[in-house]
């Protein structure tokens, strides 16, 4: 088994002779399944090209992070966060898991978080067993359970007598009552999918103990009904105040069953293993988003990610069509009113200090001046991951749109501080109306 790790735009060697491979390397074989995975997954476009790039004596990943698994081999992309800054492949893991469990609502903690990374498992070991650890407890504490409607037949009657039944079905049988009545049972959609999350994990965890209390909570989950993936009742489960326990096992088992925005793939083979990628833009804008929330908790502000949905032209007529809808990637309202506009891109800005736009895309401001009409927000920001080449202290550079009264801020995330220090700049970013350097340009 080949698994090895590299990080985004990184690369892994290919080996295409004959005899023994070298280490660290895969060879042609498994880079051909590897590529196929990444061709046949929801993310991918045609060529599957956004995801891994084959030049032949390497494989070249792209802006995704993840696992990629094939037949006998896997490929761990991590994010490629600042170049500059040394830090090891447990300390990224342990940080790309703590960017998923904000994103994603998964509630893990960061000490728990911590402590897997040190193990120096793959992000797919780490996240198997979380779930594991976590589902473990709860079903410790006890299953929850429901009332549900049953009819049997019965030599004594329980619950009600069924009319219709009885004189259709047992007029001359005395002996039989038809029975209706409800009964507290753990069959209940939630526990089903938990079931067959267990079910389909234990195919692919690798860590003994891993495997060991999935086995256990198989057990424990022996008395509710057994369904294929492609009929699970997600429609039917309902996170209330008697199951608010289980909420943050729910969203880790719709993040390995599900393909959502995440885009977890699997093949029905077993063997094949799970792909499981993130596209980095969508993730850190889901970072970001929910710890804006965060940030804002207590105040008079609150976060909307992924809203707006205000449309640029309407067509001529009384009743013209509009067209071209927009997201903007996360509001911030006082009320009903739109006080900030956050774009997220995850990309290195102003590396080149002779680049007076700061590498700032055209596109980009021209996307923002069209948020603030629509909006009618004068306060927008286009956000970046820090990196050290922008100096100690992250971006906030100024600009006022012309002929208006909106202004652009450009600034950087040290995303190398962790949950609370970027939950402090945030703050800091949002309650923030002026910034010294106020600049006029283009």
């Amino acid at each position: 088994m080949t698994d090895l790790t590299v990080h985004e735009w990184g690369r892994r060697g290919v080996y295409n002779g004959v005899g023994q491979k070298p280490e660290k390397t895969f060879t042609r074989s498994e880079a051909n399944s590897l590529l196929l995975a990444a061709r046949s997954h929801p993310l991918a476009n045609r060529s599957g090209t956004n995801i891994l790039v084959d030049r032949h004596s390497e494989i070249i990943a792209q802006q995704v992070v993840g696992v990629i698994a094939a037949p006998g081999c896997s490929l761990e992309i991590l994010p490629k966060i600042d170049a500059a800054v040394v830090e090891s492949d447990e300390e990224i893991r342990s940080r790309l898991v703590s960017m998923l469990d904000v994103a994603l609502g998964l509630k893990l903690g960061e000490g728990q978080i911590l402590a897997m990374a040190r193990q120096k498992q793959t992000l797919l070991d780490i996240l198997i067993r979380i779930f594991a650890d976590r589902l473990l407890a709860e079903v410790r504490r006890g299953l929850p359970r429901t009332y549900r409607a049953q009819d049997e037949d019965l030599s004594a009657l329980r619950g009600r007598l069924n009319i219709v039944r009885q004189f259709t079905h047992h007029a001359v049988r005395p002996d039989r009552l038809a029975c209706r009545f409800d009964t507290l049972m753990s069959d209940i959609p939630l526990l089903r999918i938990m079931k067959a999350c267990v079910s389909f994990l234990r195919r692919h965890a690798r860590a003994l103990e891993t495997q060991r209390r999935l086995d256990e909570l198989r057990f424990h989950f022996a008395d509710v009904s057994d369904l294929p993936l492609q009929l699970l009742p997600w429609s039917e489960v309902r996170i209330d105040r008697t199951n608010q326990r289980w909420e943050s096992l729910y969203q880790l088992a719709k993040l390995f069953l599900k393909r959502e925005w995440q885009r977890t793939d699997h093949d029905a083979k077993a063997s094949q293993g799970i792909t499981l990628l993130f596209a980095m833009n969508d993730l850190f804008e889901a970072y970001v988003a929910g710890l804006a929330k965060r940030a804002v908790r207590g105040g008079n502000l609150s976060v909307r990610a992924q809203g707006g949905l205000r449309y640029c032209l309407q067509e001529d007529g009384s009743d013209g069509k509009k067209r071209f809808q927009t997201t903007p990637d996360i509001l911030v309202k006082r009320g009903d009113d739109v006080a900030f506009i956050i774009d997220t891109k995850w990309k290195l800005i102003g590396k080149n200090p002779e680049d007076k736009k700061r590498g700032v895309s055209q596109s980009d401001v021209y996307q923002m001046m069209a948020y603030a009409r629509l909006y009618r927000c004068q306060e927008l920001v286009l956000l970046y991951p820090h990196h050290m080449a922008l100096g100690a202290e992250p971006l906030q550079a100024g600009y006022t749109i012309i002929e208006g009264k909106e202004r652009l801020r450009i600034a950087s995330l040290d995303l190398l501080l962790g949950d609370v220090g970027v939950i402090q700049q945030l703050t800091q970013l949002i309650s923030m109306p002026k910034v010294e350097d106020h600049l006029t340009g283009s």
